[in-house]
């Protein structure tokens, strides 16, 4: 926790508070105490109106510490909170689509939301009990000795037992925390998925046996939670016996002390009413343990992302020509990429493309498609290799002028919840509106804008008017034509949700775009191939066959056997 900015002075103010709070405890015990032996006395009302009102100052001023704490406290929570949720989301940009594939997307939305709110009440509360932990026992502690040495012995002794003890629950509790953690990222990762996957499960019939999956995971969850929660009552219920247990015998030896008159009553009321604050600490921290442990876990997973290394370099590709031209070329020689530093996903991969070729990319499922695409976005880092770029040699594609110069277009382009318009002049939000109408005409949007009541300022995305997988390919194209300095596209599955009446339909409108662009195109569906220029065969991550259709057919390889394979996608 030190590495955030302004811990140290919340907790040299904490550290101050908490000092002043063991001072009143002490004051509110002894001037209770002679209130209680002046009544026992039989002396005179009068002679407890002044302890009572020490007392009741001292109680006072107890919890008023305990408020300035959290206030204090808590403008740094808050501020540490929301630079966490900055950073995460920023590290997500720079990590790229490399990240959710390997968390899980709901995994990572619940660990960017949820997860910051739980690290909020981790930070919250876990401050003010270590130092509440670490100071106010032993202040009792060397006042009760000053009194009494053979109890405050007794407390000495008993202590680190139930410290022992607590430990051996809070493993347990850890251990359990942990799994119900993990269980619950895989509940938001079936929970997501599911979500996104229904209107596919449907139409496959597939929705009420799917049901039964999220049934499972659901009831895995909570069943761990139980667990969890088990462990948790168990250690509350053991420190609280103990814990009494060590009360009523230090009360035991107290009274044995005045029964045999080695003790007075003033100092043995003072010792039993300090006693339960002695173990109160300890007792609140192991309360609290228990509500932080997803805090702690969602903050090491979240610092585990923030602590992940980014590409540098980033400005070693000149920006001078951002504009790809017919005579740039892009070279990738024996380059290997992988998810994880320990595998490797791409093997020796070998491209050279010029100008506006159009490369197409296919193979089965898994075959490492989607992983080219993100390597040629940026998105991943080879892990060796050599890329060459218009001539310069580049450590990865994740540069600022390889990122100006392209468009991105997956299976399911992301919508912002914002107007059609602003949807399309996503990457030239100064376009002019004549500029998007027409980027909208070439994309064929013309006519069903013209079906809505607002028609560019229609509001679409999350939460608004729902957009078909057809149309949001279209909006994506749309992007495209408005920025015409991006002459790369990349195209990932873009038609792999969508059935073949819908596909050809686009096909028809996405043909002109490939004009005066580089083009990289992975798919699945091979009557695309018949438009590229350039073929890439991938299997098992690496690329078994290239060159053009017409090449690949007479070797009679891997390439023709796909096509017979594939047969049932192509369109009639």
């Amino acid at each position: 926790m030190f590495q955030f900015p302004g811990v140290r002075k919340v907790i040299i103010w904490q550290l101050l508070l908490t000092l002043i709070q063991a001072g009143l405890i002490i004051l509110q015990a002894k001037y209770l105490a002679v209130a209680i032996v002046n009544l026992w006395q039989l002396k005179g009302v009068g002679t407890i109106g002044a302890p009572l009102a020490f007392f009741a100052l001292a109680f006072l001023g107890r919890h008023l510490v305990t408020v300035a704490k959290n206030w204090l406290t808590y403008p740094f929570v808050e501020n540490t909170t929301k630079r966490l949720r900055k950073q995460f989301m920023a590290k997500l940009f720079d990590l790229g689509p490399s990240v959710v594939a390997q968390e899980g997307t709901g995994n990572v939305v619940t660990m960017g939301l949820e997860g910051i709110d739980k690290i909020q009440t981790y930070l919250m509360m876990i401050i003010g009990k270590v130092l509440d932990l670490s100071i106010t026992p032993w202040l009792i502690l060397i006042y009760i000795a000053l009194i009494q040495w053979k109890e405050a012995l007794f407390l000495l002794a008993i202590y680190p037992l139930i410290i022992l003890f607590m430990i051996i629950l809070g493993l347990a509790a850890q251990a359990k925390a942990d799994r119900q953690y993990a269980g619950y990222q895989r509940l938001s990762n079936h929970f997501v998925d599911t979500l996104r996957g229904l209107p596919t499960l449907k139409q496959l019939g597939l929705n009420e046996q799917y049901a039964g999956n999220v049934y499972a995971v659901s009831e895995d969850y909570r069943k761990k939670t139980m667990a969890t929660l088990t462990i948790a009552m168990t250690s509350t219920f053991a420190l609280d016996f103990f814990t009494t247990l060590s009360i009523a015998i230090i009360a035991v030896f107290l009274g044995f002390g005045l029964m045999d008159n080695t003790i007075q009553l003033l100092p043995a009321l003072i010792i039993l009413t300090l006693a339960p604050d002695y173990f109160a600490p300890i007792r609140n921290f192991a309360n609290d343990y228990h509500a932080t442990l997803n805090g702690k876990n969602a903050l090491t997973a979240v610092l585990d992302i923030l602590h992940r290394d980014t590409p540098t370099d980033r400005d070693a590709l000149p920006a001078q020509t951002p504009v790809w031209t017919a005579d740039d070329e892009l070279t990738l020689q024996h380059v290997n990429v992988g998810y994880e530093t320990d595998q490797t996903t791409l093997k020796d991969v070998n491209l050279n493309v010029k100008g506006f070729q159009k490369v197409g990319i296919i193979g089965a499922s898994g075959s490492g498609k989607s992983t080219l695409i993100n390597t040629l976005s940026g998105f991943l880092s080879p892990q060796a290799g050599q890329i060459d770029v218009r001539g310069t040699q580049v450590p990865h594609l994740d540069q600022a002028a390889w990122q100006r110069s392209f468009v991105y277009i997956p299976q399911a382009p992301y919508l912002f919840h914002a107007s059609l318009r602003t949807n399309i002049a996503f990457y030239t939000p100064d376009a002019s509106d004549a500029a998007v109408a027409q980027a909208a005409k070439r994309a064929g949007l013309t006519d069903w804008i013209a079906t809505l009541p607002d028609g560019l300022a229609t509001q679409i995305g999350e939460g608004s008017r729902g957009v078909s997988g057809g149309q949001a390919q279209r909006i994506a194209l749309a992007r495209a034509f408005l920025d015409d300095s991006r002459r790369i596209l990349l195209f990932d599955e873009p038609t792999a949700h969508l059935d073949i009446e819908t596909e050809i339909e686009l096909k028809k409108t996405m043909l002109p775009v490939f004009k005066d662009h580089l083009v990289f195109f992975a798919t699945h569906r091979l009557h695309w191939m018949n438009e590229m220029d350039y073929i890439l065969v991938l299997d098992h991550g690496q690329v078994v066959e290239q060159g053009t259709p017409a090449e690949l057919q007479a070797q009679n390889g891997v390439y023709v056997r796909l096509r017979a394979e594939m047969e049932g996608d192509e369109p009639a």
